[in-house]
């Protein structure tokens, strides 16, 4: 079995908001021993984050309908939150809320044999979800990590899990479980 862990959208931009600013210190400390379990079993972790153009050529149906653009590249908001430990790790850049929209996710999946996601990030209900439910469409098995996810709605959150759960047959660990599941061991 291959794994991957894929870490979404743990960026500035979206701790600015309060729901998730209560969320930040956990999702760091829980998301840093997550990355350091996958590193030390060999199993790769990819940074996924968004970021815009200014000039509005990849902005999303919301943006545009606002006449606002969010986390341009380059910016503040588009760095990674602090403590977040991340150096030496490959990074996917997006412009959508699937990681797998208009990048070449899917290819690098392919290329190192992966069958089985590992879901970390922001936000659960949205970013997180929609890339676990393209994940399901691609036939990858999903591991939601129960500690390090977050959304900035509680109720969408559960939702989105148990919908995700419940009709794609996707799992939700804690990080002890996972690392049984990405190590092997019991």
């Amino acid at each position: 079995m291959s794994t991957a862990l894929l870490v979404i959208d743990m960026q500035n931009a979206y701790f600015e908001s309060p729901e998730l600013q209560k969320h930040q210190a956990r999702m760091v400390e829980k998301t840093n021993e997550l990355i350091r379990i996958a590193r030390s079993a060999e199993v790769p972790v990819l940074m996924v984050c968004t970021e815009h153009e200014q000039d509005r050529s990849t902005w999303t149906l919301s943006m545009l309908d606002d006449g606002q653009g969010f986390i341009f590249s380059g910016s503040e908001q588009a760095e990674f939150i602090p403590g977040l430990e991340y150096e030496q790790l490959p990074r996917l850049v997006k412009t959508r809320d699937s990681a797998f929209v208009g990048t070449d996710l899917l290819l690098r999946l392919r290329n190192w044999n992966v069958e089985h996601l590992v879901l970390a990030g922001v936000a659960t209900h949205n970013c997180v979800g929609q890339t676990a439910a393209e994940a399901f469409a691609h036939n990858f098995r999903v591991v939601f990590a129960g500690e390090a996810v977050a959304s900035t709605d509680e109720e969408y959150e559960k939702s989105m899990l148990k919908m995700l759960t419940d009709e794609y047959r996707q799992q939700i660990m804690d990080n002890a479980e996972l690392r049984k599941f990405l190590t092997g061991s019991d």
